[in-house]
């Protein structure tokens, strides 16, 4: 799966992140891979992913909780 680096929106990034997540539940992707792709977008995009150690409101609203749970759990966020 094909990931930019750097995002220009934080909805674009919430995309990309919906099906990167979606794809390793449907089991196209394996482990490592989900969780390398999103250390490299949370790495390059930080600021638009987390705010105040909190995943952004548009983040929250494209993504939803369970792959927001997956996320979290790659990053080890608390």
């Amino acid at each position: 799966m094909e990931l930019k680096m750097f995002y220009r929106t934080q909805r674009d990034l919430a995309i990309d992140l919906n099906k990167l997540v979606d794809s390793y539940w449907q089991e196209e992707l394996k482990d490592n891979e989900l969780i390398n792709g999103i250390k490299n977008l949370y790495e390059n995009n930080q600021e638009k992913l987390i705010k105040d150690n909190h995943f952004t409101k548009v983040v929250q609203q494209q993504c939803g909780k369970r792959r927001l749970a997956v996320v979290e759990k790659v990053l080890e966020i608390k």
